[in-house]
């Protein structure tokens, strides 16, 4: 069974997919012993790992770096990495080359934001075997031309045009699709358009799998929340504790301890 009748069947049997996002071993490396779906390496890297502002920052180079050691941690998960900013928009070559260098790093997807002008990249990927994601709804890449970082489908013609973009992937052989910040109205019409798993971010109930951030559910991001997000760990204050606790231990001189000492040898011993 290929990977595109894989995921028509999970949703035809009506069975969630589950994305977080990982950018590194240690992440990634516990995420393999989840019931995760999948792991994105999303260049919201550049946002989460690396402190910029937004994704533009993020490039090729960065995101082959963070998949090779997402795929050392999870050898046995399904992984998506993410084009970035630019990187399939400067002639079908250089795109090409993208692709490849994102595949041999570990990738077994590419997530593309947008449809039009793309149409072409979707099937020749398709074409060539290599499975994509299309991104649609508020496309964090394009946020200069579409007013920020707003949710989108809020407007019948809005809503119909995310329609059509997604009967779009759906020909163009696309896996699934990303939908990000739209009511969940919308996104249970996108849902109904397509025969392939439609991916959530902000998109309500009604679709056929979600996708997070890996620091957003664990509470480490406290910046900036998003509405979509729902946080199940105090991760940030956690990590806050053990570190306090142990500069404290150190002032104290309770830390090491006998057991953390390495102990002479007999021979040291003897010659006291």
């Amino acid at each position: 069974m290929s990977v595109l009748e894989n995921f028509k069947k999970l949703k035809a049997e009506g069975k969630k997919i589950v994305v977080v996002t990982s950018y590194d071993y240690w992440s990634a490396k516990i995420l393999n012993e989840t019931d995760v779906s999948g792991i994105l390496i999303g260049d919201c890297s550049s946002m989460v790992m690396h402190g910029h502002n937004d994704t533009l920052s993020s490039d090729v180079e960065t995101i082959a770096m963070h998949t090779r050691a997402v795929r050392k941690g999870a050898k046995d998960k399904f992984l998506i990495a993410a084009m970035p900013f630019m990187s399939n928009r400067k002639g079908m070559k250089e795109t090409m080359d993208n692709v490849e260098i994102l595949i041999k790093a570990g990738a077994n997807a590419l997530k593309i934001e947008g449809v039009d002008g793309n149409e072409e990249l979707y099937a020749h990927l398709s074409q060539s075997g290599i499975p994509t994601i299309g991104h649609i709804g508020l496309t964090p890449s394009h946020h200069n031309a579409i007013g920020g970082f707003k949710a989108q489908g809020k407007t019948i013609e809005s809503e119909l045009s995310l329609i059509e973009e997604a009967k779009k992937l759906d020909k163009l052989g696309c896996i699934a699709i990303v939908l990000e910040a739209v009511p969940q109205h919308v996104g249970a019409s996108v849902r109904d358009a397509v025969s392939i798993p439609v991916v959530g971010v902000g998109a309500g109930l009604d679709v056929d799998g979600q996708a997070l951030v890996f620091q957003d559910v664990l509470g480490f991001s406290t910046d900036f929340k998003p509405k979509f997000v729902r946080t199940y760990l105090n991760g940030a204050d956690l990590i806050k504790n053990a570190i306090n606790q142990f500069a404290a231990d150190v002032h104290t001189g309770a830390f090491p301890s006998a057991i953390e000492t390495y102990a002479p040898s007999k021979e040291q011993l003897l010659k006291k």
